[in-house]
């Protein structure tokens, strides 16, 4: 009996409010492996941080990166999705910003923290996934 997630399955799932662990690799250390909030959608991961960071550093030597979301409760559910960069040098629109905190914090917290967060610095990275792994225990 196979616990991978149909393609519909892993969709949902990510789609659902989960944090995202980053991961990506860097030369001569271990990957960077980090909690971020994600949103996914159209078929894309977006992420949103700021510039000149270390994520932002590394996502761009590297042109690409891993995200995994899970459940934290039984049954144990994940999905890892791998892919390509295919954009990075544009902030999110406050849509897009409020899209993503939404789905972590309450509307006035999202707004009040987008309000705040929002700026210069701001940078959003979209991936399109091609390698997924998943797992769904509740198929056991």
């Amino acid at each position: 009996m196979s616990l991978v997630m149909s393609t519909e399955e892993r969709e949902a799932f990510l789609s659902g409010v989960h944090v995202g662990m980053l991961a990506v690799e860097r030369e001569g250390r271990a990957p960077l492996a980090v909690p971020i909030w994600y949103l996914y959608e159209g078929g894309e991961i977006l992420l949103w941080m700021d510039r000149d960071t270390v994520k932002d550093h590394s996502i761009r030597k590297a042109g690409r990166f891993s995200l995994v979301a899970q459940s934290e409760s039984v049954p144990y559910k994940y999905v890892s999705a791998e892919g390509p960069v295919i954009a990075s040098d544009l902030p999110p629109t406050r849509e897009q910003a409020l899209a993503i905190a939404g789905r972590y914090l309450s509307e006035d917290d999202a707004v009040a923290y987008v309000d705040g967060a929002l700026g210069e610095r701001s940078l959003l990275v979209r991936m399109r996934p091609e390698k997924w792994l998943s797992n769904d225990q509740s198929k056991a």
